[in-house]
């Protein structure tokens, strides 16, 4: 239904008012310090209006809102969306830039089916709640889906006890044990101190002492450094992070979720 203009406004402002207010509407969806400095510099630093007609302006524009709340909501809702749709891009064009070191990092420990038909990549941190909790589903998710292909981007980013964790796994990856090793650690996280690598690699089957000395190899630096350098070009900002084919997932993942993802993925053009 067409508005009428309010009655206190001239004749001759009423379609710049409408303009105006259109304008107001729409800045309600810039909402980050990047949308008000556009903003800014795109308003002219001479008013047409004067101090009346500003006046003026104003209250049709507190007097539409007033009787429109909804509006803002809207505007709010759309730049949200925007912004989802905007991020969701933005990880597509890091996946497609970045897929041969997410997928075929030779650094980095394969379990599951190496020819796999859908590729789940993990970064975690040994000392992240959220990766615990993750760890089981990833688990259970390759014992019943033989055609899972799981990465693991060893990212520790909590503190040093993270990065130590990480470099006894990679230290027993090269004694081939690093899927018993990851899951343990992974149960049973403890103080992440060497006492208690050491114990974790007794039970299963780690030569604790190789397993120190490798620790401290450069092969096991770069893996982790090539990880974080990784990690820095798709924007990842905390663990887990996963990527289930090409779909980014941030956070905890549940098994439900996890396997519908695994659904999409097959459905993508190989």
């Amino acid at each position: 239904m067409t508005q009428r203009p309010h009655p206190s406004v001239p004749a001759r402002l009423r379609s710049p008012v409408l303009g105006a207010l259109v304008a107001l509407l729409s800045g309600l969806a810039l909402l980050s310090g990047a949308g008000v400095a556009a903003a800014q510099e795109s308003t002219p630093k001479q008013s047409v209006f004067d101090a009346g007609e500003v006046e003026a302006i104003e209250e049709v524009v507190r007097s539409y809102l007033e009787e429109n709340p909804e509006i803002v909501i809207e505007a709010i809702n759309a730049y949200r969306e925007r912004l989802r749709l905007a991020e969701e891009e933005q990880q597509r064009q890091n996946f497609v830039a970045n897929q041969n070191n997410l997928w075929n990092d030779p650094a980095s420990p394969v379990l599951g089916n190496p020819e796999g038909d859908v590729v789940i990549v993990e970064f975690f941190d040994y000392r992240c709640p959220y990766c615990k909790a993750t760890a089981p589903r990833l688990k259970a998710m390759m014992a019943e889906d033989p055609n899972i292909k799981l990465v693991m981007k060893e990212y520790p980013i909590l503190s040093e006890e993270s990065f130590e964790a990480a470099r006894a796994a990679l230290a027993a990856a090269m004694q081939g044990k690093y899927e018993a090793f990851h899951f343990e650690l992974m149960e049973n996280p403890g103080d992440l101190s060497e006492r208690h690598l050491r114990a974790i690699a007794g039970r299963v089957g780690v030569d604790a002492e190789r397993m120190v000395e490798d620790m401290q190899s450069e092969e096991v630096d770069e893996a982790i450094r090539r990880n974080h350098q990784l990690a820095r070009r798709l924007r990842l900002t905390g663990t887990p992070a996963l990527y289930v084919g090409p779909f980014f997932q941030p956070g905890a993942i549940e098994l439900e979720q996890l396997r519908d993802l695994v659904v999409l993925a097959r459905q993508q053009p190989s």
